[in-house]
C-alpha cells in the first residue's frame, strides 16, 4: 500500500510540475531573412515573451516566406490557424481599409514624422480597427521608406520610369500611384521576387534599403535611385481569439514585448539607411542619390486628387502636417 501511495505522489507531483512548467507554442513568420530588420523584430520579440511569461509562451519564428507570403500569413492570423505575423502594411489594406492612407506618395517628410504618427493618436486609432477583423494589432513596426531598382536603366526622374516592368506589393494604393509613374505593375508577394527579377519576368521592384540588403537584390538588380517615394510601415498582427484568452498579465506582456520588438526594429532600419548605400555601391549597384522628388510629387498630382477625394483631404493634410 505504501508503495503504491509513494507512486501516486510521484505521478501527482511529476503532474503538478509538468503544469507549473507547461509551455503553450505560438508561431510568428516574416517574408524576409532571419538577419533582417523583421527577423530582429521577431527574435526580440519572441525573447521578450518569453521572458515576461517566465516561458510558459514560446514564440517559434519563421523566416524566408516559409509559412507563405505577408497575404498568406495575415490571412492565416485571421483565421487562427497561425497565431502571430509580422508585415509590412503591403497587403494590409485588404484586410482593413482604413490604413490604406498610410500608403499615400510622399506623405512622410522623414521617418521621425511617420514613427510619431504612427505612435501618436492617429496611429493608435488605426490599430483599433483592425479588431473588428479578426486581429489584435499589438504595435506599428517599421519597413522603411521605399526606394526603386531595376535591371535596365538609372532613374533619376518620373520620364525614366515608363515602361518599366515593376513588381509591386499587392496594395492599390501602390499599384494606382505607380501606374501613375508610367510603370508597367506587375503585383506579386515577396518570396516570388528574387527569381522574377533573376529570370527577367520584371525589370525592377522597389522596397526600403533593409530588404533590399537582405533580399541580396543587388545579385540581379543593377541601377538603385533613392526615391524614398512611399514610407513602409511593419505591424505586429495576433489572431483576436488567442489574444483574449490570455490572462490580462500575458496581454500587457505580448504588447510590451512588441513595443521593445519596435525599437529594435527601427534601430535596424536606421543602421541600415546609414550603411546601405556603400554596401550596395560595393556589391556593384549603380546608386542615384540626388533624385528630384519635386518631379516625381509633381508627376503624381492627378493621382494625389483622386486619393483626396477617397480618404478626404484633411484626413490626408492631418498626417502631413502633424508634428
Amino acid at each position: 500500500m505504501k508503495l503504491n501511495r509513494l507512486a501516486a505522489g510521484l505521478v501527482l507531483g511529476l503532474g503538478m510540475a509538468c503544469a507549473a512548467f507547461a509551455q503553450t507554442a505560438m508561431k510568428i513568420s516574416i517574408s524576409t531573412a532571419q538577419n533582417s530588420h523583421q527577423g530582429v523584430a521577431i527574435d526580440t520579440f519572441a525573447k521578450e515573451v518569453a521572458a515576461r511569461t517566465n516561458g510558459r509562451y514560446k514564440i517559434e519564428t519563421f523566416y524566408n516566406g516559409s509559412l507563405g507570403g505577408e497575404r498568406e500569413s495575415i490571412e492565416a492570423v485571421q483565421l487562427g490557424t497561425q497565431e502571430l505575423a509580422f508585415s509590412s502594411t503591403g497587403p494590409v489594406p485588404n484586410f482593413v481599409p482604413e490604413t490604406k492612407i498610410l500608403d499615400v506618395p510622399f506623405l512622410f517628410r522623414d521617418k521621425a514624422h511617420a514613427r510619431a504618427v504612427l505612435d501618436g493618436p492617429i496611429g493608435q486609432d488605426l490599430l483599433t480597427k483592425f479588431d473588428a477583423k479578426g486581429f489584435k494589432a499589438l504595435a506599428w513596426g517599421e519597413n522603411g521608406f521605399r526606394h526603386m531598382t531595376n535591371s535596365k536603366r538609372d532613374v533619376k526622374a518620373p520620364e525614366d520610369l515608363k515602361g518599366l516592368k515593376m513588381r509591386t506589393m499587392e496594395n492599390p494604393v501602390h499599384i494606382a500611384a505607380y501606374k501613375g509613374l508610367g510603370i508597367i505593375t506587375t503585383p506579386m508577394a515577396f518570396p516570388e521576387v528574387f527569381t522574377a527579377l533573376q529570370q527577367g519576368t520584371v525589370d525592377g521592384q522597389e522596397n526600403p534599403l533593409s530588404v533590399i540588403m537582405s533580399a541580396k537584390f543587388s545579385q540581379v538588380q543593377k541601377h538603385l535611385s533613392l526615391t524614398g517615394h512611399v514610407y513602409s510601415p511593419c505591424i505586429f498582427l495576433m489572431n483576436k481569439a488567442a489574444f483574449d484568452k490570455l490572462s490580462a498579465a500575458d496581454k500587457t506582456a505580448f504588447l510590451e514585448a512588441a513595443k521593445v520588438a519596435v525599437k529594435a526594429n527601427r534601430d535596424r532600419v536606421d543602421q541600415d539607411d546609414a550603411n546601405g548605400v556603400k554596401e550596395l555601391r560595393a556589391q556593384g549597384m549603380t546608386v542615384i542619390e540626388n533624385v528630384d522628388k519635386a518631379k516625381f510629387v509633381s508627376a503624381l498630382a492627378p493621382v494625389n486628387a483622386e486619393f483626396e477625394k477617397q480618404f478626404g483631404k484633411a484626413n490626408i493634410d492631418k498626417i502631413r502636417n502633424f508634428q
